[in-house]
């Protein structure tokens, strides 16, 4: 199990259900490729007959990491525009700077 699973809980929240919800849950109770990929997005090595409370606590896990990830993704996107933005100023500049005035040609 996860290293944050081994440690005590500090809290116990409740956490209302649809019955939808419900029936996820059950279905990642069993042997299913929707547990196996839980345990691969929560990093955990799921043991059979696991308990509602973890098998809760690693979709929690799952979802923050994948929040984590999303968010890395969202500033990394941030700071390619930024280049960008600043790249193409930049390229504007350049292009007027080589540009001749147009009064250049009266001579």
């Amino acid at each position: 199990m996860a290293t944050r699973l081994n440690q005590p809980a500090r809290a116990r929240k409740s956490l209302p259900l649809t019955e939808r919800d419900l029936a996820d849950l059950e279905r990642l109770r069993g042997h299913t490729p929707e547990r196996d990929a839980l345990a691969d997005l929560a990093g955990v090595v799921v043991a059979e007959g696991v308990t509602e409370a973890a098998l809760l606590h690693m979709i929690f896990t799952a979802g923050l990491r994948a929040i984590q990830e999303k968010a890395e993704e969202l500033a990394y996107a941030s700071a390619a525009a930024d280049r960008l933005a600043s790249g193409e100023a930049n390229e504007i500049r350049r292009i007027a700077r080589r540009r001749r005035p147009s009064w250049a040609d009266d001579d």
